[in-house]
């Protein structure tokens, strides 16, 4: 037989077969590099398990047979178990117990990253499990996200345990590969990139200069210490450790993980309850039939049929004749009392035409309005009314020659416009300010002043009287005993902490520098900026802030606080820099007082892997 051939799984194997009399083959879920792997039916023990078959002759036949003999030797909740292993006529197999979920490498491509938490909790549980396997001499040798399982009601499972390493040609696997890997799974749950040694489908976390890049450079938001994990693992050489932990096995792992998860109630389900291919079905109750009410004359009485002949029916007296009435169109009136309905006819006869309107009396086109007349005090002349002085209508009076009685404007007493006076009043006060002002002016003016009296000068004397007026003020004198903290609160609140102090130092051999982001910062990147904190010592007045930066261009706001700040875009800028070198200084006018300088840098310059930037030197002056 060829090695073509050897590698092939028999035809036989097919749904519907049964193998070693007992495994019904179900469903073929994936085929490749010669085997099969399929849902299967036990029909001794009536369950689903999930069944590994290959030719009996293949390479991996006795891999794959050792594999399983050192899989069932861990005993963990978590790891699906071996249940069978045989070789058979043309065919090898082992079979696992089956798990119903989500794998990780599914749950990556549909929700995106974890948050750090959940993902820290699905690692540990993961690490637990291989360092009882580590302790009993057994490694998984292929931890990839694929066989990483979360059932639907929030457990963690782990899937093809030596069996998988042993299917892909690989030999017993390496407890060191899956440290490595446990790190490569935080990685892939925090970035949604692998970077573990075993191969997966997943997308590979990017690399810079042979390093893979830490999570915090990927992603936002990663906790430092979940980063320095990834990163200590997966790029060991040159790396220091900033404490004292193991690490390096499973077991450390898992104590480091579970330590910072803490309280891990509930976070298994949560995961689960937004995993992708959930499937409900939803029963609706039957709906009644609704008959429609029977017309009375249809209604037959339930012990007489419609079917019973008629000599079996009871003469009745007959029916009196129904004088046919024409239909008539009209509307259907609905009587809830009485559940009944009847019709609104429309009318037999038309209905009378409506009452004639009433022609308006005729009036003169000037006639006066009628009023109640008004009744004159003892000491009034004759009163006339609104509207009766234009036209002397109706009063007796000559419509030309005859004369009217004379009415002292003085003595006017006929009704007035309310608030006429009050207006008049106003506008006369208005006109006799604008007047006073007017004079004042040109009074000014004619005695060679300015119009408000001051005294005209040249524009030779302009700045020397202006600088003798002003008094003179010392140079601003640098502040010591400055104390710099990192400041990223839209991070993990750390940001090259370390490094801080050396922007105050007054070396300009030191700096402090930010982590290197692969998006911009502000609005449309993963943070809107990052800085420093400069701690004055006390309140005081600053009046001016020289800046040595690293790279251009770099953009910065000053912000000045007597507390530590907490989000600093809520606050109001004491001063802004768009440095397009790599020195920038800032007065400020009003001496602002305060303890806490910020310094939030909300663009960096570009630098060959995304962009970086930060502070050689700053010096507060006041």
């Amino acid at each position: 037989m060829s090695d073509a051939s050897r590698n092939q799984v028999p035809h036989a194997t097919r749904a519907g077969d049964v193998l070693a009399d007992r495994y019904r083959l179900v469903d073929l879920l994936s085929e490749s590099g010669g085997g099969r792997f399929w849902r299967a039916h036990d029909r001794v023990l009536e369950r689903h398990v999930a069944l590994h078959v290959i030719a009996a002759d293949d390479s991996r036949a006795e891999l794959l047979l050792d594999a399983a003999r050192r899989s069932a030797t861990v005993l963990d909740h978590r790891i699906l178990r071996v249940l069978d292993a045989e070789r058979i006529g043309d065919f090898c197999f082992v079979v696992n117990e089956w798990g119903s979920g989500t794998s990780l490498d599914i749950m990556l491509a549909s929700n995106g990253p974890l948050s750090p938490r959940r993902g820290a909790w699905l690692v540990s549980e993961v690490a637990d499990s291989i360092a009882v396997a580590h302790a009993n001499g057994v490694a998984h040798g292929l931890l990839s996200p694929e066989n990483v399982l979360l059932e639907n009601a929030g457990s963690v499972r782990i899937i093809g345990f030596c069996v998988d390493a042993a299917l892909h040609g690989l030999p017993p696997g390496d407890p060191h590969h899956d440290v490595v890997d446990l790190a490569g799974l935080l990685h892939a749950t925090l970035t949604g990139r692998w970077a573990g040694v075993s191969r997966s489908a997943v997308p590979r976390a990017p690399e810079t200069h042979g390093r893979v890049m830490r999570p915090r450079q990927v992603r936002a938001g990663v906790p430092r210490g979940l980063d320095d994990l990834c990163d200590e693992l997966l790029n060991p050489r040159g790396q220091r450790v900033r404490e004292l932990r193991d690490l390096g096995s499973a077991r450390g792992i898992h104590r480091y993980l579970a330590e910072f998860v803490g309280d891990s109630s509930g976070l298994g389900e949560a995961i689960a309850a937004g995993n992708p291919e959930k499937t409900e079905t939803v029963t609706l109750p039957a709906v009644p039939e609704i008959l429609a009410r029977p017309h009375p004359d249809d209604w037959v009485p339930p012990d007489q049929p419609d079917d019973e002949p008629e000599e079996l029916l009871e003469p009745g007296p007959e029916p009196e004749p129904v004088t046919e009435v024409p239909t008539q169109a009209g509307l259907p009136i609905f009587d809830d009392e009485n559940d009944e309905v009847s019709w609104l006819r429309a009318r037999d006869e038309p209905a009378p035409p409506p009452p004639p309107f009433e022609e308006p009396p005729e009036r003169p086109l000037f006639a006066a309005e009628a009023r109640k007349p008004r009744v004159a005090r003892p000491d009034e002349g004759p009163v006339v009314g609104r509207g009766d002085e234009y036209w002397p209508y109706d009063q007796g009076w000559s419509s030309g020659s005859g004369a009217l009685p004379a009415v002292d404007e003085l003595t006017d007493t006929r009704e007035q416009v309310p608030g006429r006076r009050w207006l008049r009043l106003a506008m006369l006060v208005a006109v006799g300010l604008v007047l006073l002002v007017a004079v004042a002016i040109a009074f000014n003016l004619g005695r060679g002043k300015t119009p408000l009296g001051a005294e005209p000068s040249d524009e030779g004397s302009t700045s020397s009287s202006a600088s003798a007026s002003t008094t003179p003020q010392a140079p601003p004198s640098p502040f010591t005993g400055l104390v710099a903290n990192d400041f990223d609160p839209q991070g993990d609140g750390e940001e090259n902490g370390g490094d801080a102090s050396a922007a105050v130092d007054g070396d300009p051999a030191t700096s402090w520098t930010t982590l290197t982001y692969k998006q911009q910062l502000g609005p449309a990147g993963l943070k809107r900026g990052v800085g420093l904190v400069i701690d004055l010592g006390r309140a005081r007045g600053v009046r001016r802030v020289d800046l040595t930066l690293v790279g251009q261009p770099t953009d910065l706001s000053l912000y000045l606080t007597d507390s530590p700040p907490g989000n600093p875009e809520a606050l109001k800028p004491v001063g802004q820099v768009d440095a397009a070198g790599t020195t920038a200084g800032v007065d400020l006018d009003s001496a602002p007082t305060g303890r806490y300088l910020t310094v939030w840098l909300t663009s960096l310059p570009q630098v060959s892997d995304g962009f970086k930037g930060g502070i050689v030197d700053l010096v507060v002056a006041g």
